[in-house]
C-alpha cells in the first residue's frame, strides 16, 4: 500500500457534540490526523482548527497551544500500547522466555501494521531530531519498555542471552520491515504486501526466536 492511499485512509475528525469533552476530542483526533497525513511541516493551531472545524481559540482554550496538543498526543501514544497491544492476559500462556518474546513480536507486528501515524513516527524519529517529536518518541519508548517488561512477567531468559540487545535488534526489524512495506511495498526483494507475505516473515521470527531455546 502506498503512503498517498495510506494518508486517504486515515479518519477525519467525527461529528462534533456540543460539551468540552467532546470537542477537545475531535480536536485531537484532527490534530493526529494532520500529524499523519502532512507531519511537522503543516501542523499548526491554524490547520488543526481548519481540520477540526472549529475556532483556533478552542486549541488554546482546551489544550493551552501546540504544546499541550503534542502532550496530549504524546499521552494517546502511550495509551495505544496498552488499546493495542494488550496485556498478558490476552496470550496463550508461555512456557519460556522465547516464546513470550515470540508473542510479542507478533503482536507488535500487527499492531503497527495498522497504525499510520505510529509508522510516520517512528519513521520521523530516525530522521529528525525536532524537539516535538523528542517528547512523542519518549512517551512511546516509555511505554513500550513497561508493556514489555509486564509481558515477560517471571519469564528468564536463557543464560548469556543479552536480551535488551536482542529485544532492541528484533524491533527495530520489525519497524524497519513494516515501514519498508508501506513505503515501497517490499524490503529488497521480498514482497511485503499480501497476507502470505507477512506470514512469511511472522514464520521466520518465530523460527528464529525459538532458536533461542536450544
Amino acid at each position: 500500500m502506498t503512503e498517498n492511499k495510506e494518508n486517504s485512509q486515515i479518519a477525519q475528525a467525527p461529528a462534533r457534540g456540543r460539551n468540552r469533552s467532546a470537542t477537545a476530542g475531535v480536536i485531537l483526533e484532527s490534530a493526529k490526523a494532520q500529524l499523519a497525513e502532512f507531519g511537522f511541516a503543516e501542523f499548526g493551531v491554524n490547520a488543526i482548527a481548519r481540520r477540526a472545524q472549529c475556532d483556533k481559540q478552542l486549541v488554546y482554550r482546551y489544550f493551552g497551544g501546540l504544546d499541550g496538543l503534542v502532550d496530549a498526543i504524546a499521552a494517546d501514544l502511550a495509551d495505544w500500547v496498552g488499546t493495542h497491544l494488550a496485556g498478558p492476559g490476552d496470550l496463550p500462556p508461555a512456557q519460556s522466555y522465547a516464546q513470550r518474546l515470540e508473542q510479542v513480536l507478533l503482536r507488535y507486528l500487527t499492531a503497527l501494521r495498522a497504525d499510520p501515524l505510529m509508522r510516520r513516527i517512528i519513521a520521523w524519529e530516525v530522521s529528525d531530531d525536532a524537539p516535538m517529536l523528542r517528547r512523542l518518541a519518549a512517551a512511546r519508548t516509555r511505554a513500550i519498555g513497561i508493556w514489555v517488561a509486564k509481558m515477560r512477567g517471571d519469564l528468564v531468559p536463557p543464560p548469556g542471552l543479552d536480551a535488551p540487545a536482542l529485544n532492541a535488534v528484533l524491533i527495530a526489524a520489525v519497524q524497519h520491515l513494516v515501514l519498508s512495506a508501506a513505503a515501497t511495498g517490499q524490503f529488497l526483494s521480498t514482497p511485503l504486501q499480501s497476507d502470505e507475505d507477512w506470514q512469511r516473515i511472522a514464520a521466520m521470527l518465530s523460527r528464529m526466536i525459538q532458536s533461542l531455546q536450544g
